[in-house]
């Protein structure tokens, strides 16, 4: 079972020589803009499999000669892959931990419950599997007096100077480009300390402890100098999400406006991030402005795309002057002249639009992004959260349903845990209310409303797994959500309507388990039960929350098992996006234009969500609601499209095509 093919999604192809340059001329010339060496890995594996190699040598090392590793590490999302690899290490090449001293980067405070610690992250991602001394690892306190903060931090920094200063920190990158809890304004010179988290720091732990409300007011993070004084500095940087960001720290100038930034000064440091991450890089998204090009179509569209806006011309007024003056001569030399090159994306880009999603019946469909016939198709739409299908692709949905397409959604996962006890108060306050009236006697129902409200309101402890009775509710509120939203998108048929509840995600936390194969069996054998003409997949390379890469990943796995299938192989396979980003115009292979009245309509399917109206956690201060962001998103699209000089639309939808892997 492949469970990581998400990964492994190149929507552009990219030259090993842009990235992995074949010696020190070639990487000087591709990397000149860069102010922090850069490593660019082709994968997340490979680059923690690099990260843990490198620093696990260097534990060996120190063991042979009796000497400590002293070794900092920040909780997040970011270093779980390398932890995975050196846990491997540990238990298949005996690597030992024994010598190890561990530094808690930063520690939230005041905490409530130890559930929601750093440390005890750290301890169930990584220090509980490994033979770590306990007397070695070394945090701050998260419920400490107020009293004693300013003398833990000066001795939290003595510590570290007495075990002779920290050897390797690995590092994570924040939206606003902070390191650490070192947010924006921190300066070169600052130590341990306690710092106010900022409004986008708390979105972003939100994740941890389940609503920015429960937060806590403050973080107690190693300082700048800290950091910058460790002996060896690796920063990390996984997926699309950190792409700009990135490229801000990597290219842009010092400041304290940006922290990470601040690594250009140090000696010791080198990012080491995956493709995707590296995105936004000139060498990777720009070639042109570094290096000679391999052009393909895709490349020619980016680079015309950004000439127009650079210029703001729409394609077809393009002139070889446009081209010259920006470093796109080559286009010319390999064209002939800029009108050649502009009425072949003109026609590239033009093609990718139609109001057909489905494929358009009794038609010629040489130039259409999909094809007529089968008609009517068998079609799923996947969707990982009981709302992403309306987000995402709401106004598809229901033209695909108006055209006359069989349509089945699938919600992979009961998203329960996004629900707010409030809402599952309400519902049994009214469940109550409904067995005084209509079943005074029968009381078996109405105790347990009673029992579950008694809970919420007086008995749940915060960081505690949520009860069975209360997931129950919390997943029913959200499958009735998703019901009548698929309804009113047109489904009339309520056995099209799945919930696959994937197990991966019925923890009861905010921690899921790793994929699965009774998640691959169960996406499988829905597949295999509909054999569907046409898919469509969540493809949130930027998921901020996890939960869409591994629903992606479970649909890939499943398919990439019944690739060989008559039926799978005449199958088509798209991507869409969630309310998180828009596919680049460059990767666009079918656009779908949405008409006032059909935005109205998916507006109206993503209310019925009624749970979700007012919770929408987004990246950064973005305070916009999922229906508002999903709106301007499709908008946007649109927009580039006629400032490219085609069709004048309210709102277009985007998808990419994925290709099964041979």
């Amino acid at each position: 079972m492949k469970t990581n093919l998400s990964s492994r999604i190149s929507l552009t192809r990219i030259p090993a020589r842009y990235y992995r340059p074949a010696n020190d001329y070639e990487q000087s010339v591709v990397t000149r803009f860069e102010k922090i060496p850069t490593l660019v890995c082709e994968s997340t594996d490979e680059g923690s499999r690099l990260i843990a190699g490198e620093i696990a040598a260097q534990i060996r090392e120190k063991q042979t000669n009796h000497q400590a590793f002293v070794l900092a590490l920040p909780g997040g999302r970011t270093p779980q892959s390398v932890f995975r690899e050196w846990i491997r290490l540990h238990r298949e090449e005996q690597l030992s931990f024994r010598n190890v001293i561990v530094f808690n980067l930063y520690e939230f405070y005041p905490l409530s419950s130890e559930a929601y610690s750093n440390l005890a992250y750290l301890k169930d991602y990584f220090l509980d599997h490994v033979d770590v001394l306990p007397e070695n690892i070394y945090s701050p306190d998260g419920f400490m007096p107020k009293e004693h903060l300013l003398d833990f931090c000066l001795h939290y920094e003595q510590e570290i100077k007495r075990v002779g200063g920290i050897d390797a920190v690995l590092l994570g990158i924040g939206h606003a480009g902070n390191i650490s809890f070192n947010g924006p304004g921190s300066g070169a010179n600052t130590a341990t300390r306690l710092i106010l988290l900022d409004n986008d720091s708390r979105k972003e732990a939100a994740r941890i402890f389940g609503s920015v409300e429960n937060v806590p007011a403050g973080v107690i993070t190693m300082g700048m100098s800290t950091l910058l004084n460790a002996r060896q500095i690796r920063l990390m940087a996984w997926g699309e999400s950190k792409a700009g960001i990135i490229r801000e720290a990597v290219e842009g100038n010092a400041s304290d406006s940006l922290p990470a930034s601040c690594l250009q000064s140090a000696r010791n440091v080198r990012a080491v991030i995956d493709l995707t991450a590296a995105g936004q890089l000139t060498r990777i998204d720009r070639p042109w402005l570094v290096t000679s090009c391999e052009w393909d179509n895709k490349l020619i569209r980016r680079a015309i795309v950004r000439l127009c806006r650079l210029t703001g011309k729409p394609i077809l007024k393009l002139t070889n002057k446009d081209y010259s003056e920006n470093g796109l001569g080559e286009l010319l030399a390999l064209y002939g002249s800029a009108y050649n090159v502009n009425i072949k994306i003109f026609n590239d880009i033009q093609h990718t639009i139609t109001g057909w999603p489905g494929g358009k019946p009794h038609a010629e469909d040489s130039n259409r992004p999909e094809r007529a016939l089968p008609y009517p198709k068998k079609v799923i739409i996947f969707s990982p959260h009981p709302d992403d299908d309306v987000i995402s692709m709401g106004g598809t949905f229901h033209r695909l349903c108006r055209q006359g397409h069989e349509v089945y959604v699938a919600y992979q996962t009961s998203g329960n845990i996004a629900v707010g006890d409030e809402e599952v108060l309400r519902y049994c306050e009214y469940l109550c209310d409904v067995c005084r009236r209509y079943s005074p006697g029968e009381q078996t129902l109405r105790q347990k409303a009673e029992e579950i409200i008694r809970y919420l309101r007086h008995e749940k402890k915060e960081g505690e797994r949520e009860k069975d009775d209360v997931l129950f509710m919390k997943g029913t509120i959200r499958r009735e959500e998703a019901r009548a939203a698929a309804r009113y998108s047109g489904i009339t048929n309520e056995s099209r309507i799945r919930f696959l509840d994937l197990p991966f995600y019925e923890t009861g936390t905010v921690k899921k388990k790793d994929l699965g194969e009774e998640d691959v069996k169960i996406v499988r054998n829905f597949l295999q039960e509909i054999r569907p003409d046409q898919v469509f997949v969540a493809g949130d390379l930027a998921d901020p929350h996890g939960t869409h890469k591994v629903c992606l990943d479970a649909a890939l796995a499943a398919i990439d098992e019944l690739k060989d299938e008559a039926w799978m192989k005449q199958c088509r396979i798209w991507m869409y996006r969630g309310a998180w980003a828009e596919w680049e115009m460059d990767h666009i292979e079918m656009a779908v234009p949405i008409s006032p009245e059909e935005l109205r309509s998916k507006r109206n399917a993503i209310l019925r969500h009624q749970s979700q109206a007012e919770s929408a956690p987004f990246l950064g201060n973005d305070e916009r609601l999922f229906w508002q962001r999903a709106e301007d998103r499709n908008r946007a699209t649109a927009d580039l499209y006629r400032q490219l000089g085609l069709a004048a639309y309210e709102a277009i939808e985007a998808f990419v095509q994925y290709i099964p892997l041979p």
